[in-house]
């Protein structure tokens, strides 16, 4: 496997609406504008919540330990989701 395609993200976008949705992809540019330009590619959740932008992602060894790490940020409150990619941006 290439060290381009051994990188994985977990990733946080905020909706036009404020709600918060996270994923996992090996390209967080791709992704982002799949969730706010494509109908197919997008996520169900961001397609009726344009437009959407990245706020937080954070590397991952292994498409598996961002999938884990995926499901512990989803299982968090929005309060620590919103905790968590203030304090990644310093503020």
């Amino acid at each position: 496997m290439s060290s381009l395609s051994s990188c994985w993200y977990v990733y946080i976008l905020r909706c036009a609406d404020g709600t918060l949705y996270t994923g996992v992809t090996t390209d967080t540019e791709r992704r982002t504008n799949e969730h706010n330009q494509s109908n197919r590619l997008g996520a169900k959740y961001t397609r009726v919540r344009r437009p959407v932008s990245l706020v937080y992602r954070e590397s991952c060894d292994s498409r598996s330990d961002a999938c884990k790490r995926e499901a512990q940020i989803k299982a968090l409150p929005r309060a620590a989701k919103l905790k968590l990619f203030q304090s990644a941006c310093g503020q």
